[in-house]
């Protein structure tokens, strides 16, 4: 396909906001321990913009193909005449496919999927808009929230907003007891376990909009929508299908997605910098994780483990992360993580910045 074609078929390019050219994070080319060139700030981020294209077709096959599946899967779990074995899996394939939809609510606020403004694309950001509130990400404290934890992200002060909160040892043992207590109940396991109430309905919803019930107006109407479809769903199909076509696939979604989150940026060897020495290409390469996963997982999560290259120019699309990182050579040796026990388990046990090891420690380093 020529050039001019794939222009004419495709959206883009996107360019993330970077920091001014004297910046830190703007040092263009560095030096490899092999003694190789390696391309660092601009021009890295300038090898990524080629990615930063989305295609029409792709983009409407892959919201057709998540909504397919996921709607399949919610009448199924609704569905009294369908055995509960089948309803209890349908159940909890939705709650998977939900967090690949959002992926797709992720990138449309990006500005990565549904550019434009042909038909397609303004319907498109119309239906994402109402599946950031159906999910319980409104898209006003989800927008605020996420585009500054990617212009903090790994600031040893400040990157708690849209993100985990990080102390280093000190702070820790300066802290007061209840702060010592909400800071481990905020990185507890059973936090993000029950993301469905305390991440998402609390924490992007009740808590937003009791702060400020102008701005976040679309928090308020995001309780109430799922207030109205719960009563709607018990009322006509019962309790059961509630159960299964609403509180499952919703847990399911959000505890998966507070732990998607927590390890993209709580992992061992991750880099954690004081605020004077931050800088984008860091934060991107060396405090975001690579997770690894099979095609199955790499499906239900939208290719979200390549998130080190999602750092780097978040306007790339989903579906050509994998590409990026197959073609830029500084993107290809990421610090990984999976979702084997003893991954999970060796990034929930992180929990303080050890500044003199310049490392992510257990909370026991503070006693």
């Amino acid at each position: 396909m020529s050039t001019d074609v794939q222009l004419t078929m495709d959206q883009g390019p996107y360019t993330p906001e970077i920091p001014s050219d004297d910046s830190p994070a703007m040092a263009a080319v560095g030096e490899s321990s092999a003694g190789e060139a390696t391309r660092s700030g601009r021009a890295l981020i300038e090898a990524s913009r080629k990615f930063a294209y989305e295609s029409t077709a792709r983009s409407a096959w892959e919201s057709f193909t998540t909504f397919a599946v996921l709607s399949t899967c919610l009448v199924a779990a609704a569905m009294s005449a369908v055995p509960l074995p089948a309803r209890v899996a349908c159940s909890v394939i939705a709650g998977l496919t939900i967090v690949r939809g959002f992926i797709l609510y992720h990138d449309c606020l990006h500005g990565a999927l549904y550019r434009g403004k042909s038909l397609w694309a303004r319907f498109m950001r119309g239906v994402m808009w109402l599946y950031g509130l159906l999910v319980l990400t409104p898209p006003a404290v989800w927008r605020s929230s996420h585009n500054y934890h990617h212009a903090n992200t790994a600031k040893l002060v400040g990157s708690h907003i849209g993100s985990y909160p990080t102390m280093t040892i000190e702070m820790y043992r300066r802290a007061k007891p209840a702060q010592k207590l909400l800071y481990r109940a905020v990185r507890h396991p059973l936090t993000m376990m029950f993301g469905y109430a305390t991440v998402f309905l609390v924490g992007m919803c009740l808590a937003p909009v009791a702060r400020d019930p102008k701005k976040n107006w679309d928090s308020g109407l995001a309780i109430v929508l799922h207030a109205a479809i719960s009563a709607l769903v018990i009322a006509k199909l019962g309790a059961l299908a509630w159960v299964l076509a609403v509180l499952v696939p919703l847990m399911v979604a959000c505890a998966t997605g507070a732990y998607l989150f927590y390890a993209q940026h709580n992992f061992p060897g991750i880099m954690i910098q004081g605020r004077e020495k931050w800088n984008y290409t860091t934060a991107a390469l060396e405090s975001s994780s690579m997770m690894e996963t099979g095609p199955v997982m790499a499906w239900f999560t939208g290719n979200i483990g390549y998130h080190h290259v999602h750092h780097l120019n978040p306007g790339i699309p989903f579906y050509r992360l994998p590409e990026a990182m197959a073609a830029i050579p500084e993107l290809q040796n990421p610090h990984k993580t999976s979702l084997s026990p003893k991954s999970i388990a060796a990034c929930l046990r992180l929990a303080l910045w050890d500044m003199r090891q310049k490392k992510m420690v257990d909370i026991s380093a503070a006693q």
